[in-house]
């Protein structure tokens, strides 16, 4: 019985491996990568091709549209803007060759390029004399943002260096200003600046290497 017994399983286990060849084989999908084929590359010749042409461009289109600058004017800077203003309008129309003008409406300084205006960066230029002077220097002081291309505006709060408040916020501003200026004035001749003081804040005007 035992011997029968074994004669049928071995049977069985023929017949299993007989079936086996009947199922399809699954392939892991990175043989089938691997097995694709890739495109056939386009290998023709360049083919020639006519350079475009095209017409010159007008100074007005290189120039592109007309850009505009505004200044923001505090109530307490109208009226010496009003006394200066052929000081400051001058040199913005006949150096920089822009168009400038105060709106009444919106209380800013205008500033805008135009036809005759041969850098952009004379905007940029106009836009710091005004703002300069606004900030509370003098005309002349102001001027130099334009005639110098190395000059630049830094403005900061006394409170963003250290928090004070009352006395001690005022005495720290007077350390700054000094006795009748001089210590502002001391600073401004070893540093080649020009300082404003107003209320908290400290505007200077500086070359880049004198910067800090």
């Amino acid at each position: 019985m035992a011997s029968v017994t074994n004669d049928a399983m071995d049977a069985g286990v023929v017949e299993k491996q007989d079936d086996s060849d009947s199922f399809t084989e699954v392939k892991s999908k990175k043989s089938q990568k691997r097995k694709l084929e890739a495109p056939d590359m386009d290998t023709e010749g360049p083919v020639a091709s006519k350079r475009p042409q095209f017409p010159p461009i007008s100074l007005d289109k290189l120039r592109g549209d007309d850009q505009m600058r505004k200044v923001a004017v505090p109530a307490h800077r109208y009226t010496p803007l009003k006394e200066n203003w052929l000081k400051i309008f001058t040199p913005i129309v006949e150096n920089l060759q822009l168009q400038v003008r105060f709106n009444l409406k919106s209380r800013n300084v205008e500033i805008k390029t135009c036809k005759e205006t041969q850098d952009i960066a004379s905007l940029t230029k106009a836009a710091d004399f005004v703002k300069a002077f606004i900030l509370g220097f003098q005309v002349e002081d102001a001027l130099a943002l334009i005639r110098l291309d190395e000059l630049f505006l830094e403005s900061f709060d006394v409170t963003d260096v250290k928090p004070l408040k009352g006395d001690h916020l005022s005495r720290a501003i007077g350390r700054i200003a000094g006795k009748g200026g001089k210590t502002k004035f001391t600073i401004e001749n070893v540093t080649k600046t020009r300082i404003v003081l107003a209320d908290t804040k400290v505007h200077s005007s500086s070359s880049q290497e004198h910067e800090h």
